[in-house]
């Protein structure tokens, strides 16, 4: 079997992965006809499509933290069960109101916030699941994968969805089928999480009951000067500069005067390069941390550009390059999480990251669609591109200045000193153990014989609070 595919191999996560792609189609579908629901219900209000994805996403900057203890805490293949059922609900009432023309804007904002309500406890616990289906050898190549289905199925549903809405008049009521599709799609994830044979997958360590579990992720997080880099990159991304369920659509309604079709294939066009990316990144073994700060430059400077394309077909052909450095991002960032962080902690962790990769969304998109009303549609793109490019810059700057050396001493033996300098963009090593966590207890009493001491050496003045922070664990 090719590299690229080699995750297949694992039978659970063919079943899965069988399952995953009927619903990312049905995902992108509903995607393209919210949107031009909400278009048609408001007269192209870019404000009101701004407010919808804001709901949408809102769930992810609230909910995350409690969504990520719920995944680390109960079974992930049952949690899943239960979050296709929190956005069956959601989806098909929109669709059924759509479809009857009984539909108003506000019930498209609060079922667009019921809908987000369950992506945000799916999340965690869909990305927390991988490495217990495929194991941590395939585990960089199955996320791949997932983004390579993801994508898929953004260049079918887009395209789907617009002629399917075209077909039907263009109308409130032709998005309520589209909607309908997506509802029914969540039944083959159910069917295939049913199918698995529970006997083959790696059940991580769940995390123990009790109080200052999101706490304890948290502190864990802010241990890490690698993964504050990460989350800070992709934050300015999420927030800036991945708002194309909004932008490309007030680019192809205000500036190419195109209808519900051309914009479709926006989303279409934009997923070919997306795809790419995936694939590419499936190819890896390894994920870089300067590969996921790099794609994130590379793509801000092509969004910039992309606002600049002086017609629809320069700005779909060059869609295609924003794709592949967005998607080489999305799925080095999520890769990097899954492999370096602890069992124990991945639902936690990855919760953090989507509340702040997807989270952040609902201050971005109102403020991002009030500039297209404002400063026009192509202001979308451009401003998202500059906001995101220099909130890149502040993070990289504070990422670099926090680098130094690794000193190590060993108990017992004078002698052996061990001086390493950290690659600030090399390749993620796993993380050092929370601080105050019971997970660290009990390997400092199994090892109590082989304490280390670690001392960051600093040339600026925050050395000897570094310092202090890293010998904290051995006073504990």
């Amino acid at each position: 079997m090719s590299p690229t595919f080699r995750a297949l191999r694992v039978r659970n996560y063919r079943i899965y992965a069988a399952g995953a792609v009927v619903s990312n189609v049905g995902t992108w579908m509903q995607r393209v006809a919210q949107d031009w629901l909400v278009l048609q219900l408001t007269a192209n209000s870019g404000t009101a499509l701004g407010i919808t994805t804001g709901l949408q996403f809102l769930p992810m900057l609230v909910l995350s933290p409690l969504a990520g203890v719920v995944a680390d805490r109960f079974p992930k293949r049952k949690v899943l069960v239960a979050t296709q059922l929190m956005m069956v609900i959601p989806a098909a009432m929109l669709g059924i109101l759509a479809v009857t023309g009984w539909a108003e804007a506000w019930h498209v904002y609060v079922l667009a916030f019921l809908f987000g309500t369950g992506t945000a406890f799916d999340a965690p616990a869909r990305q927390s699941f991988v490495v217990e289906m495929v194991g941590t050898d395939d585990l960089a190549n199955a996320v791949g994968l997932n983004s390579a289905s993801f994508n898929t199925a953004r260049i079918i549903g887009p395209a789907a969805a617009g002629g399917l809405i075209a077909v039907l008049g263009s109308g409130v009521s032709a998005t309520g089928w589209a909607i309908l599709i997506n509802a029914a799609s969540y039944l083959a994830v159910i069917w295939s999480l049913r199918q698995m044979d529970p006997r083959s997958l790696h059940p991580a360590k769940r995390a123990e009951r009790g109080r200052g579990a999101v706490r304890e992720g948290i502190r864990y997080v802010r241990s890490r000067p690698d993964l504050l880099l990460l989350l800070a990159t992709v934050f300015f991304v999420g927030t800036f500069g991945m708002n194309f369920q909004m932008t490309t659509a007030l680019m192809a309604t205000e500036v190419f005067d195109k209808g519900a079709g051309a914009y479709g294939l926006l989303g279409s066009m934009m997923a070919v390069g997306s795809l790419a990316g995936a694939l590419l990144a499936a190819r890896r073994s390894r994920p870089r941390l300067r590969i996921v700060v790099v794609a994130a430059v590379v793509f801000a400077v092509a969004e910039v550009l992309l606002g600049l394309m002086p017609s629809y077909w320069t700005f779909a052909i060059f869609l295609p390059v924003v794709g592949l450095f967005a998607l080489t991002m999305i799925t080095t960032a999520n890769a990097t999480i899954q492999l370096t962080v602890l069992p124990e902690m991945r639902g936690r962790v990855a919760a953090l990251y989507m509340m702040i990769f997807m989270g952040g969304t609902p201050a971005g998109a109102p403020l991002i669609g009030w500039m297209g009303e404002v400063l026009g549609a192509r202001s979308t793109l451009v401003g998202g591109g500059l906001i995101t490019l220099a909130g890149i810059a502040v993070a990289l700057i504070a990422y670099l200045r926090s680098s130094g050396l690794v000193v190590r001493r060993e108990t017992g033996r004078p002698l052996s000193l061990t001086v390493a300098s950290r690659d600030p963009l090399g390749e993620a090593e796993p993380a050092s153990l929370p601080l105050n966590s019971q997970a660290q207890r009990s390997e400092r009493d199994a090892a109590a014989d082989e304490t280390v001491e670690q001392i960051v050496v600093r040339r600026d003045h925050h050395a000897q609070r570094h310092r202090e922070r890293q010998q904290a664990p051995e006073r504990a």
